[in-house]
């Protein structure tokens, strides 16, 4: 199993586009509208935002996978299209624009958004570049760039990846691309992400892959505490590296989900990294607790912290605000047993010990937390159980982007 270069565009059979078209911007530089295409039918399985209020995208979507294939999904940045006029009767237009150039069903074309919620789409401006859309299509990295770069909005960097590992004797490959910097927070779906895999595997088989994926990887991440109606995650299957298909739990099962959840971990810890305004990427590992589940709640509530965020970006060794955020996750603990530790690659500092504060030296930990990634090492010394989960620190420009976002 290795990192391989290509993103969507890895897997066999799979080519994808980006362009501009005008949704968000004028500048030309900036590319709004993706696609990705699959040469074949793919199977697909889909995990959405759990915020009850929901981009038309998704109502669109979980329609239209119904059968559970797919062939295409078209993608623009700059508007949410989510509580706007005319939304699903837009979703479904963008749906049949791209069907018509590919010589498909608009059924097996999915549809997503991201950006400001309220405003109607300018439909027109996607309908009348289709056709040029398509004819970008490239099987080669470009093709991935593009897509990748067409769906950011406040991201600063694009997050795409692909993995290769062998399944049945047979070499198959996992791309992905998503984007991410705000309105980001744990029990969702995931922001945008866009998934393929030249891998045979069936639908169910398929789906709770990629459910175990997201629950450690893009579920073990929060920004700001925000969670947005569009979040999705797709994954695209065409079978085209030929191996036994996926049909049941087993070896070839667990080395598919191995593979998955590496390539989401790493376009979660992007995300987190990218986060609005970041300065830091927080890393909170939760060592020796009770339970996988215990642990997991601890090191949410403490990289969902606005505290423990602040702390951080003041490169302040503040280690009572993450002993608070464990208090009040709703875990019943022994804070008398909890040792905390920071660390970064200017190295580690132990700040507190059986619950109880130890003297540091405030210039080395200074030092520690003037580091780009910096690291909470939370022991319980209660049990066996561990995770880790991602965040980042809070800015004054994260009020700055967030505070004349739509304007």
């Amino acid at each position: 199993m290795r990192f391989t270069n290509g993103g969507v565009c890895a897997p066999q059979g799979f080519k994808a586009s980006g362009m501009h078209v005008g949704v968000k911007s004028r500048d030309l530089s900036k590319k709004d509208v993706g696609l990705i295409v699959s040469d074949v039918d793919c199977t697909t399985a889909a995990v959405y935002t759990k915020n009850v209020v929901k981009s038309a995208h998704i109502h669109v979507d979980i329609e239209h996978l119904k059968d559970n294939k797919a062939r295409a999904v078209i993608v623009n940045s700059g508007n949410a299209n989510a509580c706007a006029p005319n939304d699903i009767v837009n979703a479904q237009r963008m749906c049949d624009a791209v069907a018509a150039k590919l010589g498909c069903e608009s059924e097996d074309v999915l549809v997503a958004s991201t950006g400001v919620i309220g405003q109607e789409l300018r439909i027109e401006r996607i309908e009348e570049n289709v056709g040029e859309l398509v004819d970008m299509l490239t099987h080669d990295d470009k093709g991935s760039d593009g897509a990748a770069c067409a769906i950011m909005t406040t991201d600063t960097v694009k997050k795409e990846y692909a993995i290769e590992t062998v399944i049945g004797g047979q070499m198959i490959i996992i791309g992905g691309i998503a984007k991410g910097s705000g309105m980001i927070h744990p029990n969702m779906g995931t922001m945008l992400c866009f998934i393929t895999t030249d891998c045979a595997v069936s639908h169910e088989m398929l789906n709770d892959a990629l459910h175990e994926a997201v629950n450690v990887s893009f579920n073990r991440v929060s920004v700001d505490g925000d969670m947005s109606t569009n979040d999705t995650c797709l994954i695209m299957a065409n079978g085209e590296a030929d191996n036994a298909c996926i049909t049941a739990k087993g070896e070839d099962y667990d080395e598919f989900v191995a593979a998955l959840t590496r390539l989401c971990t790493r376009l979660a810890i992007d995300i987190a990294s990218d986060g609005e305004g970041a300065k830091h990427l927080i890393t909170c590992q939760v060592r020796n607790a009770k339970t996988e589940s215990e642990a997991e709640t601890i090191s949410k509530s403490v990289i969902s912290s606005t505290l423990t965020k602040a702390a951080i970006f003041g490169c302040d060794a503040n280690w009572g605000r993450v002993v608070c955020a464990m208090g009040y996750s709703g875990v019943d603990f022994d804070v008398n047993k909890v040792n905390v530790t920071f660390s970064s690659g200017a190295g580690s500092i132990a700040v507190c010990q059986n619950g109880h504060g130890l003297e540091f030296d405030e210039d080395l930990a200074k030092k520690i937390l003037t580091e780009h990634d910096i690291t909470i090492d939370v022991d319980m010394a209660d049990g066996e159980a561990e995770c880790t989960c991602w965040g980042c620190d809070i800015t004054y420009d994260y009020i700055k982007i967030n505070g004349d976002y739509r304007t």
